[in-house]
């Protein structure tokens, strides 16, 4: 799994004239939890660009003194002004602790229904997800071969070894619509087979 490494410094002061102080240095203050303690650091606001501007779900190694934190990105705030990044919250990875993240969806295969000359119309980008971290992947694959015109793959069609998914079991995830011309198509179809 891809991991993004993040040198920064621990904090030691606190409060908006401290937190100020570290955003004119261009660096953003954080804080990972979750672990034995809860860690309060700042790091170049460069460092997180690959992290925070993707689709993807990557791991954080979190390096300060010395020390190596393994993490997942929880939660992000930006000012409301700029659009900088301001904050940045991160989840220590403990082995035998659940976690809960969002994994990307990646539909792989190709539609019975698209191949029938329908449309896949992606509903749902990621599904929410709880497991341990050694069963943590990159996406969960979606197999989308078996799916016809007009039919849907829904969140309780997915099943991961190891992880449970949070999402409504409802919810559709892909689906194959008609296109207007295959509509037409069948429309003329009918009228024909009427004439006869």
């Amino acid at each position: 799994m891809k991991t993004i490494t993040i040198e920064g410094q621990l904090r030691s002061e606190f409060g908006k004239k401290a937190t100020r102080q570290i955003r004119s240095e261009e660096k953003v203050p954080c804080v990972i939890y979750g672990g034995a303690e809860t860690v309060n650091f700042s790091a170049p606001a460069k460092e997180f660009k690959n992290l925070v501007y993707t689709a993807d779900f990557q791991l954080a190694e979190i390096k300060l003194d010395g020390k190596v934190y393994r993490c997942v990105l929880k939660d992000l705030q930006f000012d409301v002004v700029t659009d900088e990044l301001a904050h940045v919250d991160f989840l220590e990875l403990v082995e035998d602790k659940l976690v809960t993240v969002t994994l990307p969806i990646k539909l792989v295969g190709s539609s019975v229904g698209v191949k029938a000359g329908g449309k896949l119309v992606s509903k749902l980008k990621a599904l929410k997800v709880k497991t341990l971290p050694k069963n943590l992947v990159e996406n969960i694959e979606v197999n989308i071969d078996n799916l016809e015109l007009n039919e849907n793959i829904r969140v309780e069609d997915v099943k991961v070894e190891g992880i449970d998914i949070i999402n409504s079991p409802r919810i559709p995830i892909a689906s194959v619509v008609m296109t207007r011309q295959l509509r037409q198509e069948e429309a003329t179809a009918e009228k024909e087979s009427k004439k006869k």
